[in-house]
């Protein structure tokens, strides 16, 4: 005899399930997320979570980010590194750096 097959979302379990659940995602389900396409072009995210009973496909919420990277978001993030000052002469050393002595040269043994 086959298992029943269930598909319900995450936030409808009943708390055993749920402890279930909890107990074979200890460290969260974001590794085992799978998309599923229905008939009419729609989908969601599940999960699997098999029981004596049954085997459910939990639908799980899922985050996409889908926010392209604006280029002004860039220069802002960069700041001035993107007009070519790096090299510029107040990047030299200050003159009192030679005054400190030498540092002691390792013997071969």
């Amino acid at each position: 005899m086959s298992k029943k097959r269930v598909a319900v979302s995450l936030s409808n379990l009943s708390p055993e399930l749920l402890k279930i659940f909890k107990e074979k995602y200890p460290h969260g389900y974001q590794d085992f997320v799978f998309k599923v396409d229905k008939p009419n072009g729609d989908f969601f995210h599940a999960v699997t979570l098999e029981t004596e009973e049954a085997i459910f496909l939990v639908k799980v919420p899922v985050k996409i980010d889908t926010k392209i990277k604006d280029e002004e978001e860039e220069k802002d993030f960069f700041g001035s590194l993107t007009d070519d000052t790096m090299g510029a002469e107040s990047d030299e050393f200050p003159d009192d750096i030679s005054d400190e002595e030498p540092a002691e040269e390792m013997a071969d043994e």
